[in-house]
């Protein structure tokens, strides 16, 4: 997949999507207060969760490596700012939701970072059609994750709140 990529951008965006995916599991404590939350149904288990983002990540470096190799040098600057505001909204979105517990709070938040992937799609598309293209599994993760937090929101709503 990464084959006729510069090494060094590999590199740089795997250690920036490693910074992200621990920063975000540091912040993702599953202790009593989460698991005292009423949730629905159909959440999937808390060990889907690693690796559905696993994959997320790895087709986001996809992107990001793809979309920075063949964009002309004067897309670089914007490229890396609407990864790096995504970067900080997925980090965000855990902090909100699991240390601060308030998962309303995270479910504004989880707007924004909605938004973010849909913006990094627009900039990198004309670049990279197949970055974006990948990007749709986030953005349906996203969606499905916005929704559950909306109905955690909802289950536990006002104690929750």
């Amino acid at each position: 997949m990464f084959a006729n990529y510069p090494l060094s951008t590999i590199v740089i965006v795997t250690t920036l999507i490693i910074i992200v995916a621990v920063a975000g599991a540091l912040f993702t404590q599953i202790g009593p207060w989460y698991k005292a939350l009423n949730k629905p149904s159909w959440q999937p288990p808390d060990w889907l969760f690693g690796p559905a983002w696993t994959v997320i990540f790895i087709l986001t470096g996809y992107a990001a490596v793809d979309s920075y190799t063949n964009a002309p040098e004067g897309a670089h600057k914007t490229i890396i700012i609407v990864f790096a505001i995504n970067a900080v909204l997925n980090v965000l979105w855990s902090f909100c939701f699991f240390t601060l517990k308030r998962p309303m709070l995270a479910l504004y938040e989880v707007v924004l970072l909605w938004l973010s992937i849909v913006s990094i799609m627009v900039v990198i598309a004309p670049f990279s059609p197949h970055g974006a293209l990948a990007l749709l599994a986030y953005l349906a993760w996203v969606s499905f994750a916005a929704f559950l937090n909306f109905t955690v929101v909802k289950l536990n709503a006002p104690g929750a709140t």
